[in-house]
C-alpha cells in the first residue's frame, strides 16, 4: 500500500489555503535529496512559507514537492522528498499535522550496515514470537 504521507500532505495544503491561512511546511533539512537554502535551517530543520503569495511553480506529487521561493531577496528553487516532510500547519493558529520520521529502508540498510531482509515463519520461535495474552485479559470472538 502506498503511504499515506503524500495524500495527506496535499490535503493538509488545500484546507489550510481554503480557511484564508498561510501553509507553512517543517522539514527535515538532511534528509536525503533535499535542496533548501543553506544558512536558513537550525537543528536539521527549516521552516518554509508554501503560501500561494510566497511561492511560484508549486508541484506537489507523491514523491516531493518542489517550488521557487525567496529567501534574502535571492531567488531559489526547493526540493523537497515528502518522507522529509515533519509537519504541515498554519502559522495564524498552529492547526496541521506533525508526521512521524520516514527513513526509507536503503537509507536504514546502508547506516546500519546490516540487510533488510523479511522473516519468514520458520524463523521465529515456537510461540510465533508474540507475548502472551496475561490470564483472566478478555478477548473478542467472532459469532455467527
Amino acid at each position: 500500500m502506498n503511504s499515506s504521507r503524500p495524500y495527506l500532505v496535499r490535503a493538509l495544503y488545500e484546507w489550510i489555503v481554503d480557511n484564508d491561512c498561510t501553509p507553512h511546511m517543517l522539514v527535515n533539512s538532511e534528509y536525503r535529496s533535499v535542496q533548501v537554502p543553506k544558512g536558513f535551517a537550525s537543528d536539521g530543520q527549516i521552516v518554509l512559507n508554501v503560501s500561494p503569495k510566497a511561492v511560484r511553480h508549486l508541484h506537489m506529487d507523491n514523491e516531493a514537492v518542489s517550488f521557487e521561493g525567496r529567501f534574502g531577496g535571492v531567488a531559489h528553487t526547493l526540493y523537497v522528498p515528502i518522507g522529509a516532510i515533519l509537519g504541515v500547519y498554519a502559522r495564524e493558529n498552529g492547526q496541521g499535522m506533525v508526521f512521524d520520521l520516514e527513513p526509507s529502508m536503503m537509507e536504514e540498510e546502508a547506516e546500519s550496515g546490516f540487510e533488510v531482509h523479511a522473516v519468514s515463519d520458520d524463523d521465529l520461535p515456537p510461540d510465533g514470537g508474540r507475548p502472551q495474552r496475561p490470564a483472566g485479559r478478555p478477548s473478542l470472538k467472532v459469532v455467527k
